[in-house]
């Protein structure tokens, strides 16, 4: 089995992709980055730096001015045709939900993708039913979108992607808004989604989060990738982060400070808190 680390195994790519908007404001100023099958990723930068831009290209709501976008090797088809098979291998999770959810009820609303696409009731339905038990939202199927909170709208979006059977599911700042209860049950159901086979690409300003949870950190700035870093490796990287405005991740400032001391041993590499503890509860922490 290929690693997601393989560049024989790119499933989304994108070469030197420029796109201006019509005020002149710059999206994407050649732009390059490649996603690996299977992978989890993070894409993080400033506010203006070109994460939704690039999002929209992922999926065809833009195209590129200049540039190249690839899918499973072959270069997107823009078509209408093109469009419809891209967007369902593709999902895109808009940042607030408000803008994607448009039909009176849940299911109607994750209904429509597998309609639009063709199927049948009978599929359809098996599809939805399916989709929202995913996300945990199976018993709100003939609830009133509008009665739902917040995080209960972000997961009726996913299921309206995943009903769609995607290949890579793209979620701008999926984290926006939510508690830290809310968070944590998103998260499980990312991270179930992945254990499936779905590739993942998110977009993020937490870089300590970025850190225990990806495989890959993308760094944007300025409508570019500027650096994809392996992101069990981030400790190595500080330089790559402070060039974008990020600070390490504050584990790594705690466990250099720890091994400073004698606490925890130099080749410890924490990527959460909760790994940190418990390594200082092990004989890890012992060995100097």
């Amino acid at each position: 089995m290929k690693s997601p680390a393989d560049n024989t195994n790119t499933l989304l790519e994108l070469e030197n992709v420029t796109f201006r908007y019509p005020d002149g404001c710059v999206g994407l100023d050649g732009c390059s980055l490649a996603i690996h099958l299977g992978s989890r990723n993070v894409l993080i930068g400033a506010n203006g730096s070109g994460k939704t831009t690039l999002f929209q290209h992922a999926n065809g709501l833009l195209r590129p001015q200049s540039g190249l976008v690839r899918y499973a090797g072959a270069a997107v088809d823009y078509s209408r045709g093109g469009l419809r098979q891209l967007r369902s291998k593709v999902g895109l999770v808009f940042q607030n939900p408000d803008h994607q959810l448009f039909s009176a009820s849940v299911q109607e609303d994750v209904s429509f993708g597998p309609l639009n696409l063709g199927l049948g009731q009978e599929s359809a339905r098996e599809r939805v039913a399916a989709a929202l038990q995913a996300v945990g939202m199976a018993s709100f199927s003939d609830k009133a979108v509008h009665n739902l909170s917040f995080g209960q709208k972000k997961r009726v979006c996913i299921a309206g992607v995943l009903a769609m059977d995607p290949e890579l599911l793209v979620l701008d700042e999926p984290m926006a808004g939510l508690d830290h209860g809310m968070r944590k049950e998103l998260l499980a159901v990312l991270d179930e989604l992945n254990g499936r086979g779905i590739t993942l690409l998110l977009a993020t300003h937490d870089i300590d989060f970025a850190y225990r949870w990806a495989d890959r950190i993308h760094l944007m700035t300025g409508g570019r990738c500027v650096a994809s870093l392996d992101a069990a490796k981030l400790a190595d990287d500080g330089h790559a982060l402070s060039a974008v405005g990020l600070p390490l991740p504050a584990v790594v400032e705690l466990q250099r400070a720890l091994g400073a001391h004698g606490l925890l041993s130099d080749s410890a590499l924490p990527r959460s808190h909760s790994e940190l503890l418990a390594m200082l509860d092990g004989p890890t922490s012992q060995s100097h």
